[in-house]
């Protein structure tokens, strides 16, 4: 997998669990109150599954608000804006499972919220 733009955010920790040409799946952990602000990819999508806390994936066109428990999951296409955080600003940790294309992240509309 091509990495193009990984954004520029803080988190408390990623792990790269495996990585391929066409896949790559980590492990994320978001301390209290961070998130993974509003942004979309051209290609690939992004795959979520729930490992601790109480994970909430949020997208626009369509707008939908996924609240993942632990082993939860949820898959947000290309080109869909998707805003990643824990619930009412909680701590979370979750697996994430991205597929074949060239992985760009592309912020949009602010740090966090709805959009």
């Amino acid at each position: 997998m091509e990495l193009k733009n990984q954004g520029d955010y803080e988190i408390d920790g990623t792990e790269t669990v495996a990585e391929g040409a066409d896949l790559m799946v980590s492990i994320l952990t978001l301390g209290p109150g961070q998130s993974v602000p509003w942004h979309y990819h051209s290609e690939i999508t992004d795959s979520f599954v729930c490992l601790e806390g109480e994970l909430v994936v949020e997208t626009r066109a369509p707008r939908a608000v996924h609240r993942l428990l632990p082993g939860g999951r949820c898959a947000v296409a290309p080109m869909t804006a998707h805003f990643v955080h824990g619930l009412d600003g909680s701590a979370c940790r979750f697996l994430i499972v991205q597929g074949v294309g060239v992985y760009d992240y592309v912020a949009v509309g602010g740090q966090g919220g709805p959009a």
